[in-house]
């Protein structure tokens, strides 16, 4: 008999194609042979779907086009989520891969809603899922475990003026970075050189939150470390990318695709452990479990955390599958020990 999963897509977030195209891969690497795949798919506006068609359809972003592919369906506490065309109730021991980023999806509203209803879940939970989306309160825990980090000032909402403006200057020198305390994939970030450029680079950030940080600029390498674990998780050596472009923003990602990656990184011996043993402490001090994908600067040998991601993508460029592959998993290997690590949650 089929084991049954559920994979979940889409969302209100910026990051909507994102998770189109993870999702994609996610569910071409599970074997149908072996599981009976339940797909919820949710529209931009926040709608939820039971979807039936093809994966193609899901990346090209035609998914919800037609009825008899697109059942409404109700999330039931204590039940499941239910299917309001067919009556099909898919119960809460049926587990969960939400394969969604950004807001609504990634900062532990989807969890904090799984856990109601009583499903069990790949991925952080509802606390440190919203922790770790916000980076300002991220840097507050982190800077208690002294691992280094880049100063930053925090610009609230209304307190954007001329005196923040030259607080910041009086705090960094430019260039500086701004970004949106609770955006992934680099939405809304922002490498800017002069006051002008601030100005409107706050003003873009203002866009997906509000709370902006403005960041020190550490010239270094970008390395991300893949975990993978709940009590006792374990970190992928780490892997390098390249942008070949001013920084690793949306458009580099996921449009312009100027990035090269190295797996694993060149490094040496005691920088990579030092790389993977800061991942680890950051991963158990904010409460992670299932996993994360932890990013750092590497300037010669000082190592610098960057940001936590505990929903990382798993798209065709993506670096989490990626360096778990390297760590020995083929891509349904990760998928399934990702789920395994789900069900194992009380």
């Amino acid at each position: 008999m089929k084991e049954k999963l559920i994979l979940m897509f889409g969302g209100r977030s910026a990051e909507y194609e994102v998770s189109l195209s993870s999702v994609y891969n996610v569910s071409k690497a599970l074997d149908r042979e072996k599981y009976d795949v339940i797909m919820i798919g949710m529209t931009r506006d926040g709608v939820w779907y039971r979807y039936t068609g093809g994966d193609d359809d899901i990346k090209n972003g035609s998914w919800c086009g037609r009825d008899d592919e697109c059942h409404p369906v109700s999330l039931i506490p204590r039940t499941g989520i239910r299917d309001e065309v067919t009556g099909e109730v898919f119960g809460t021991d049926i587990p969960v891969f939400p394969v969604v980023h950004g807001s609504y999806c990634e900062d532990g509203r989807l969890q904090g809603l799984l856990d109601m209803c009583g499903f069990k879940y790949v991925g952080p939970g509802t606390a440190p899922s919203a922790v770790c989306m916000d980076k300002y309160i991220t840097k507050l825990i982190i800077s208690h475990r002294h691992i280094p980090m880049a100063d930053f000032v925090l610009i609230h909402r209304g307190n954007e003026g001329e005196e923040v403006i030259s607080k910041v200057e009086a705090k960094l020198s430019y260039p500086v970075f701004v970004k949106p305390a609770n955006a992934g994939s680099s939405v809304g970030a922002s490498k800017v050189r002069d006051r002008d450029e601030l100005i409107a680079a706050v003003d873009e950030a203002r866009k997906y939150d509000d709370k902006i940080l403005v960041e020190e600029y550490i010239k270094g390498r970008e390395i991300e470390v893949a975990v993978m674990g709940n009590d006792e998780p374990f970190a992928s050596r780490p892997g390098e990318i390249c942008p070949n472009s001013e920084f690793y923003d949306y458009n580099t990602k996921y449009i312009n695709d100027t990035a090269t990656y190295h797996i694993p990184a060149e490094l040496p011996d005691e920088i990579t452990e030092k790389v993977r043993s800061f991942a680890l402490k950051i991963y158990r001090a904010l409460c992670c479990k299932g996993l994360s994908r932890v990013d750092f600067f590497v300037r010669g040998d000082e190592v610098f955390f960057n940001e936590i991601n505990t929903l990382p993508g798993f798209t065709s460029i993506s670096m989490y599958p990626s360096l778990m592959q390297d760590h020995g998993f083929t891509y349904s290997g990760v998928v399934e020990e990702l789920f395994r690590y789900a069900k194992e949650e009380k």
